[in-house]
């Protein structure tokens, strides 16, 4: 059973997202502080969390700071603030994804799934010569193992960062829109808040190289092949 960490600090939207959630098949620890949830992800390790930005004692961006130190954990957050701002502090701090409230629960459930299937995503087919391992300079994506390197080293990627990275180096060179990568990374099937791909993007050429993806203006990004 799927075990979700649901940090809430409002009772009756906890209450209610937790039981929507059990219904759902999901296994939910509700807690309604930082400090509590993070002492749940240490005791232990939760194989996706939900997290409010405004939470008493430790808030969510710096929860979700804490939990990125220690794990590659799918992490999803949820707040009422709609500022650009807030929006994009919470995916620097390290979350995948981003929900604002009010939200239906079969939206929730959908970002879940998908957060979970890019954890656990298998490799794209590989090149036609059968070698899984794709090479850019001193980059190196591995289709079977899903482990990206650079100059030999091992890249802490989180799940959505490799599959960006799989995307990008299914097509190098070709022009990817904001949309289709929120397509096919996020399962995004109608519109979707474009900041996600932005903020991913960025993070990942710190990691990668900055000069790795091209900003095509106007259209979207392409890996330099």
């Amino acid at each position: 059973m799927t075990d979700v960490l649901l940090v809430e600090d409002d009772p009756l939207l906890r209450e209610a997202t937790q039981l929507s959630l059990e219904r759902y098949g999901y296994q939910v620890r509700a807690v309604s502080d930082g400090q509590a949830g993070l002492a749940e992800f240490r005791d232990r390790v939760p194989d996706v969390a939900v997290l409010d930005v405004m939470l008493p004692r430790l808030d969510g961006v710096a929860l979700v700071r804490l939990i990125r130190a220690e794990s590659r954990l799918p992490v999803l957050m949820v707040s009422a603030r709609t500022d650009p701002v807030d929006v994009v502090v919470g995916l620097e701090a390290g979350a995948d994804d981003y929900l604002t409230k009010p939200y239906d629960i079969p939206v929730l459930v959908a970002r879940i799934r998908s957060a979970l299937r890019r954890a656990t995503d298998t490799a794209r087919s590989a090149p036609p010569e059968d070698d899984p391992v794709l090479r850019f300079g001193d980059l190196t994506v591995d289709t079977a193992s899903m482990e990206v390197r650079r100059e030999g080293r091992l890249l802490g990627l989180t799940p959505t960062e490799r599959r960006l990275v799989l995307e990008f180096a299914a097509e190098p060179g070709v022009v990817l829109s904001r949309m289709t990568l929120l397509e096919r990374v996020w399962d995004y099937t109608c519109g979707g808040d474009t900041r996600v791909v932005d903020v991913h993007v960025k993070r990942l050429r710190v990691k990668i190289g900055h000069e790795r993806i091209v900003t095509v203006r106007g259209f979207g990004y392409k890996l330099a092949p």
